[in-house]
C-alpha cells in the first residue's frame, strides 16, 4: 500500500520501456537546458509547494506530531487516510498485478485457513482481500477502512453477494471495536521499502488486541534488503542541483539589480534546501536486475505475530557488500522488500506465497524500489567490499516518513580501508 496518486505504475498493461520513460519524465531526470536569468525562471522545478512530497510532487503522507509527541489525528487523516479515499487510487493498486495474485494466491491456496473462520481486514480499502477472504469460505469478516471508500468497499461487497458475511466498519482501527476476537488479520499494510507509512503500527495494534493466540497473520513475514547499484540517474540529479543554483544565482543578482534588495544571506538556507531535495531525497525508480552490483543482503526480517511496535520504529543495520567483478563505479543503494504467506507455527500453510518488490525485468510493482544515490559516486577496484552501517527511523516531524542514515566504508583488497562516509536521506 502506497500513499501516491502519482500514476507511475509499474503494471503489465504499461511496457517495461514506456514505464521506465514515464518515471524518467515524472521525476524529472531528462537533461537540463540552458539556464535563464529571468526573475521567475527556476529551471528544471524546484522543492514542490507546502504539502507535496519532494521525490514525487503528489501529496506526501501525512502524520503530522501534535505537541507533546502523539500524532495529531485531524492532520493524519487529512494528509495521509484521505488519498485512499480516491477510487483512482485504488484502481491502481488493485492493476498492479504481481501484488494482487500474490495475495489471491495465499487466500485460496490456503483456503483452510479461512473455512468457518473469523477475519479482520485493517485498511481493506476496496474490500477485495475481505470478498476473498468470505469467497474462501470465511464464517464473518471485519473489514475495517478509515475513509468514505469504506463506503464504496460496502457497494463492492454487496455487488458480489458476500455482504451477509463481510461488515464493512468504516473508522480508524485504533478507534472501532469488533465484538469477538479473530482467527485471521489480513492486511496490505507495506509502504515504499516496507516501513515508509508506518501502517504496520495499525496492523501490530489489531493484531494485539483482536487476534486470538492462535491466530494467524496475512502475510507472516517481511523482509527488508539493501543491494549496490548503478544509474545515470547520478549526472541527472546533479545537473538539476546545479542549475537550481545558478538560477538562485540569476535571482540574487537580478533582485538586486532591480530592487535594490541583497538576498545572498539566504544562499546557504537555499544551498541546503535544495541539498535535500536533489541529492538527498530518495527515489522511486524501476530498476532492471542487471542494476544490480553486487550481492543484496537482508537488512531486517519482522515474524508479524510477534513483531513490537519498538521493533518497527527505527531499522539498524550493519552487514558487508561485496561487488560482482568487472564493475568500477558505485552510484548508490538500491532499497525493496519482500512478505511471505507462511501462516503460523501452529498451522503452517499448504502453499507458502512470497511477494517481492526485487527489480524485476516484468514482474514490477507499484512499490518499485527506494534508490539512495551517492554524490559523488564511488571509484570500484575489483575485490572491494564496502562494509556498512544503515539506519532508518521516523521523521521527527512527520511519523509516517522516514529518515535514512547510511554510513560506508570501502575495504580493498589490499587491505586499505577508504575513510568513512555518512551519507543521509529522507524517504518522503
Amino acid at each position: 500500500m502506497v500513499v501516491s496518486l502519482l500514476p507511475y505504475r509499474a503494471l503489465r498493461s504499461i511496457s517495461r520501456s514506456n514505464l521506465r520513460t514515464l518515471s524518467e519524465k515524472l521525476q524529472g531526470i531528462a537533461p537540463a537546458t540552458g539556464v535563464s536569468c529571468a526573475m521567475n525562471g527556476h529551471v528544471n522545478g524546484g522543492p514542490p509547494a507546502a504539502g507535496m512530497a519532494p521525490s514525487r510532487g503528489v501529496p506526501a503522507a501525512g502524520g503530522a506530531l501534535a505537541k507533546g509527541g502523539g500524532v495529531d489525528k485531524a492532520a493524519d487523516f487529512a494528509n495521509y487516510f484521505c488519498t485512499y479515499a480516491f477510487l483512482y487510487h485504488q484502481k491502481e493498486m488493485l492493476s498492479d498485478r504481481v501484488r494482487m495474485d500474490a495475495y489471491y494466491r495465499s487466500i485460496f491456496r490456503n483456503a483452510k485457513h479461512f473455512l468457518g473462520k473469523t477475519v479482520l481486514d485493517v485498511g481493506t480499502g476496496s474490500g477485495i482481500l475481505a470478498i476473498w477472504a468470505a469467497q474462501a469460505g470465511a464464517r464473518k469478516v471485519y473489514a475495517v477502512e478509515a475513509t468514505v471508500m469504506a463506503r464504496h468497499a460496502r457497494s463492492l461487497i454487496a455487488g458480489n453477494n458476500v455482504d451477509h458475511i463481510v461488515e464493512v466498519i468504516e473508522g480508524a482501527i485504533e478507534d472501532i471495536t469488533i465484538p469477538e476476537k479473530v482467527d485471521i488479520i489480513i492486511s496490505e499494510w507495506m509502504g515504499y521499502f516496507l516501513v515508509r507509512e508506518s501502517m504496520f503500527d495499525s496492523v501490530i495494534y489489531a493484531r494485539d488486541k483482536w487476534l486470538k493466540p492462535t491466530g494467524i497473520m496475512y502475510p507472516s513475514h517481511a523482509r527488508m534488503w539493501v543491494a549496490p547499484m548503478r544509474t545515470s540517474l547520478v549526472e541527472h540529479k546533479q545537473q538539476e542541483f546545479q542549475h537550481s543554483m545558478a538560477d538562485w544565482g540569476c535571482f540574487l543578482q537580478d533582485t538586486s539589480d532591480h530592487y535594490n534588495v541583497d538576498m545572498s544571506c539566504l544562499s546557504n538556507p537555499y544551498k541546503e534546501e535544495q541539498t535535500k531535495y536533489f541529492l538527498q531525497t530518495s527515489m522511486w525508480n524501476s530498476l532492471y536486475p542487471n542494476q544490480i552490483i553486487g550481492q543484496p543482503v537482508i537488512i531486517k526480517e519482522f515474524d508479524c505475530l510477534t513483531t513490537t511496535m519498538e521493533e518497527v520504529s527505527s531499522v539498524r543495520s550493519s552487514f558487508k557488500l561485496p561487488f560482482h567483478p568487472g564493475h568500477s563505479r558505485l552510484c548508490g543503494f538500491a532499497g525493496w522488500f519482500d512478505v511471505h504467506f507462511k501462516g503460523s507455527p501452529t498451522d503452517p500453510a499448504d502453499h507458502e506465497v512470497e511477494l517481492t518488490t526485487a527489480p524485476s525485468t516484468d514482474e514490477t510493482t507499484h512499490w518499485g524500489q527506494q534508490v539512495f544515490l551517492l554524490h559523488p559516486p564511488l571509484n570500484l577496484q575489483d575485490g572491494d567490499i564496502l562494509s556498512c552501517s544503515l539506519d532508518i527511523t521516523r521523521s521527527r516531524d512527520n511519523h509516517r516518513l522516514m529518515d535514512v542514515k547510511f554510513v560506508h566504508q570501502l575495504e580493498r583488497a589490499s587491505g586499505e580501508k577508504t575513510p568513512l562516509i555518512t551519507s543521509p536521506y529522507f524517504i518522503e
